[in-house]
C-alpha cells in the first residue's frame, strides 16, 4: 500500500503497538522502531518528527485514510499497466491472452478499491426497520423479482436483490427456455429492466424463442417456414409486447467476466436494469493462467456474485450439470449439488440453487412404474437457498412452445396467450 519502504515500517509499527494495546505517540512508536531495528530505515527521528509537524492532528484522521487508500489504489493501477505494456512488448503471449491477463490484473485492482468499509449497526438498523414495515404492509407481496411461476414465487419470494440464482440442468431439459420466461413475465408484466447476456444461442435465435414463447407458435413450424394463418396475429402481438419491454440482448461469444461486467455496469446506469441473465456459465472465458478449469470457474462463478452485489440486482446464471445423473439411473437421476459441473464453488458462492429436472425426457410420455402420464411435467428443484427453505416446485413444459407454465393437476398446460 505504500510507495516510501519508511512509511511502511512506520506502519507496521504502529499495528503492532495497537495489538498490545499501547498507545502510538512519538516516544513509543520510537522505542517500537528501535526494537525492531527499523528507526534508521523509517528515515530516523528527525523524519519521524517531520511527520508528526506536518499533521499535527488527528481530527482528520479518516479523510487522511481515505487519501492513502486512494493513492494506494493509483500505485496499483500503475504497476497492472507497467505489467500490460510489458507482456505487449514482450511479445511471448497471443493477443488474446495478452488482453485476457490485462483484464485479470485490472479486475483485481477494481475489487481492491472497492473493499467496503465497516458500517455502524444504528446506520443500518432504521433502514432494516423501515423494509420491515414494508413487508408487513405489503402481507406477503414479493420481495424480489417475480418469475411468474407461482409456486417458485411462493418458496422464494421472487429472487432476490445482491443474488446470485443457479439454474442447472443437463442439456436439453429447458434451461435457456426457463430463464427466457422468466425474462418474459418480469419485462412484460413488472416493466423490470433485463439483460440478457446469451453465450450459446444468437441474438435472432433468441428472438424466435421469446416470440414463439409469448405467442403460442410452435416454433419448429416457424424453423422449417410452415406457419399457420392463424400464427401471424399471435406473432403480432407477441412481437408488440416484447417490442415495449426493457429487455436488452447481448450475443458476445467467450464474453470474460470484466467485459460482462462492464457492459451491465453501463447498462445499469442507463437503463435501471434489475435482473441480468446469463446463459451460460461454462461458455464464459475465465483467466487464462488458471491451473484448472475447475479454477476458471471458480473465478467466474465469483465474478457473477460480485456482478449481484454491485449492481444490487439478482443476477441468475444457467449451468450445465455433469454426467453423474444419468450414471446413478432410475429414480436417483434427480439432480443433487454435487452435480454442479466442474467446480464446487458454484454450489458455494450461489445464494440460490435451482435445477430442472423432467422424467420425461428420460421415460418417455408414461411412468412405466405408475402407467401414469407424465408428459410436459417438470420439476424445479431448489436445492440451495440461503436465506429460505428448499422444496420441488412442478411445472408445465411446453416443448413446442419452449415454455414452462404452472402446473395444475386437474388441468391442460394453458393454452392461450397473456391477455
Amino acid at each position: 500500500m505504500f510507495y516510501r519502504e519508511g512509511h511502511r515500517l512506520l506502519f507496521r509499527s504502529m499495528i503492532a503497538l495497537t495489538e498490545r494495546g499501547d498507545v502510538i505517540d512519538p516516544v513509543t512508536l520510537r522505542d517500537e522502531l528501535l526494537r525492531r531495528g527499523d528507526l534508521d530505515r523509517a528515515g530516523g527521528m528527525e523524519y519521524l518528527g517531520g511527520l508528526i509537524d506536518v499533521v499535527p492532528t488527528a481530527a482528520n484522521i479518516e479523510y487522511h485514510a481515505k487519501i492513502v487508500r486512494d493513492k494506494a489504489v493509483l500505485r496499483r493501477l500503475i504497476e497492472a499497466a507497467t505489467a500490460i505494456i510489458q507482456d505487449a512488448y514482450e511479445g511471448r503471449s497471443t493477443s488474446v491472452e495478452v488482453l485476457d491477463s490485462a483484464e485479470h490484473r485490472v479486475f483485481q485492482v477494481a475489487q481492491f478499491r472497492r473493499a467496503e468499509e465497516f458500517i455502524r449497526l444504528k446506520e443500518l438498523i432504521w433502514p432494516t426497520m423501515e423494509r420491515i414495515e414494508q413487508l408487513h404492509t405489503s402481507q406477503g407481496a414479493l420481495t424480489g423479482v417475480a418469475t411468474g411461476f407461482t409456486d417458485l414465487d411462493r418458496l422464494t419470494a421472487g429472487f432476490q436483490r445482491g443474488d446470485l440464482v443457479i439454474v442447472a440442468a443437463r442439456p436439453s431439459m429447458g434451461k435457456t427456455a426457463l430463464a427466457l420466461n422468466v425474462v418474459q413475465h418480469a419485462a412484460i408484466e413488472h416493466n423490470v429492466g433485463i439483460a440478457v447476456f446469451s453465450l450459446e444461442m444468437s441474438k435472432e435465435q433468441l428472438v424466435q424463442r421469446l416470440l414463439c414463447s409469448e405467442g403460442l407458435v410452435d416454433a419448429q413450424r416457424l424453423r422449417r417456414g410452415q406457419l399457420r394463418d392463424d400464427d401471424y396475429p399471435k406473432l403480432a402481438r407477441a412481437a408488440g409486447l416484447l417490442g415495449t419491454a426493457p429487455i436488452w440482448i447481448d450475443d458476445s461469444a467467450m464474453l470474460s467476466p470484466l467485459a460482462m461486467r462492464s457492459k451491465a455496469r453501463r447498462l445499469k446506469a442507463e437503463h435501471d436494469v434489475g435482473l441480468v441473465v446469463v446463459d451460460y456459465l461454462q461458455m464464459m472465458q475465465g483467466p487464462t493462467d488458471s491451473e484448472s478449469r475447475q479454477q476458471e470457474i471458480s473465478f467466474i462463478s465469483r465474478s457473477l456474485k460480485a456482478l449481484a452485489k454491485e449492481l444490487d440486482v439478482p443476477v441468475v446464471a444457467l449451468s450445465q450439470l455433469s454426467r453423474a445423473p444419468e450414471q446413478r439411473g432410475g429414480e436417483h437421476r434427480r439432480p443433487q449439488l454435487s452435480d454442479l459441473r466442474e467446480s464446487g464453488a458454484i454450489e458455494q458462492d450461489a445464494d440460490v440453487v435451482c435445477f430442472i429436472y423432467r422424467q420425461e425426457f428420460y421415460d418417455g410420455p408414461t411412468d412405466p412404474k405408475t402407467n401414469e402420464s407424465i408428459e410436459g411435467v417438470a420439476e424445479l428443484i431448489v436445492g440451495k437457498q440461503r436465506n429460505g427453505p428448499t422444496g420441488t416446485v412442478k411445472l408445465f413444459f411446453k416443448k413446442e412452445y419452449t415454455r414452462f407454465d404452472n402446473y395444475s393437476p386437474r388441468e391442460s398446460p394453458p393454452e392461450a396467450a397473456r391477455g
